[in-house]
């Protein structure tokens, strides 16, 4: 495993985070066993993993607590995120305190290192940030969570509007943001301002079915071309995405889609969720290759230029 630093936060993660939710929920969605599912947590461990990242919808807290109880606290990093919009949105304070302590219960931990607001939408924003912030900043001062972050819901915000909101006020330590070889629009959008604030940057959707799927793939790129998005001589209709693979450069699709998300300036860390330890291990050791060829990345930079509406799935 190589180690960075997450941004402000000063914290040491590792760049491959375990995702646990995702399509796999640790497996949880192939009706995998409890034991199962703690036990690729724990191997995860062994592989050099640190940052854990799971919420109280994903429904794997329990699990992850399970499978850190063993391990000292300070060698490992948690991520969670609370239920957005709230049950009760009347209560903001207490709604956001009885999500915290549930999830404490559920990690068996004292603390939360990242607590995130979860999948806010452009809209939501400023409910966010004048109802909710005050109380993450207050549990904050607490010692109840150590940083204060942010996730957009990329699906229904794949041009980050949300996060643009977010990072104008910069109280926000951390975030989490789609990003892919498919949808390069956060390089300006988001990552911009995150170096320049030095706030911790966290990537979901690197892989998700248009890059992990061939057909898939070839129907994404046919529509971005019918779009006017993507040239048409730009890419192979039949294999869009043929050079980046061969000697010197990718082994597979999806060992080249999360090489081109780990090298990008102002990413910290790539989500990879998963309910296999072999699939695990693969997405690590391509996490932990060198960057693509710069001949290669620059073609991707290009064709992909337009797209913000992209996420993958």
């Amino acid at each position: 495993m190589e180690y960075t630093i997450l941004g402000r936060t000063g914290l040491k993660v590792g760049v491959a985070g375990l995702g646990c939710g995702g399509p796999s929920r640790l497996g949880r969605r192939d009706n995998k066993s409890e034991k199962e599912c703690i036990t690729l947590v724990r191997q995860a461990l062994d592989m050099g993993v640190n940052f854990l990242d799971t919420a109280e919808v994903y429904g794997t807290e329990e699990i992850v607590g399970k499978a850190v109880s063993a391990v000292p606290r300070d060698k490992i990093i948690i991520s969670t995120k609370m239920k957005f919009p709230l049950a009760d949105s009347s209560d903001p304070a207490g709604e956001t305190r009885k999500s915290l302590e549930q999830s404490l219960r559920r990690l068996r931990t004292d603390y939360i290192d990242v607590y995130h607001a979860h999948g806010v939408e452009p809209g939501d924003y400023a409910y966010a940030s004048t109802k909710l912030l005050p109380v993450l900043v207050k549990m904050r001062e607490e010692g109840k969570i150590r940083f204060v972050g942010i996730t957009e819901a990329f699906v229904e915000d794949s041009p980050h509007r949300m996060l643009q909101q977010a990072l104008e006020d910069g109280h926000w330590d951390v975030i989490m943001v789609g990003f892919s070889m498919l949808n390069q629009s956060a390089r300006n959008r988001v990552f911009a301002k995150t170096l320049e604030e030095n706030v911790g940057t966290l990537v979901m959707f690197a892989v998700r079915r248009a890059l992990s799927r061939p057909e898939r793939l070839k129907e994404i790129c046919a529509e971005l071309v019918q779009k006017g998005l993507v040239d048409r001589n730009a890419c192979n209709p039949q294999e869009p995405l043929d050079f980046l693979l061969g000697d010197g450069k990718a082994s597979t699709i999806v060992d080249g889609a999360y090489r081109f998300c780990r090298f990008e300036p102002g990413v910290h860390v790539v989500l990879s969720g998963t309910g296999s330890v072999e699939h695990l291990k693969a997405n690590i050791e391509s996490l932990t290759k060198p960057p693509l060829p710069a001949p290669v990345t620059a073609r991707l930079n290009e064709i992909f230029a337009k797209i913000d509406c992209v996420t993958g799935n």
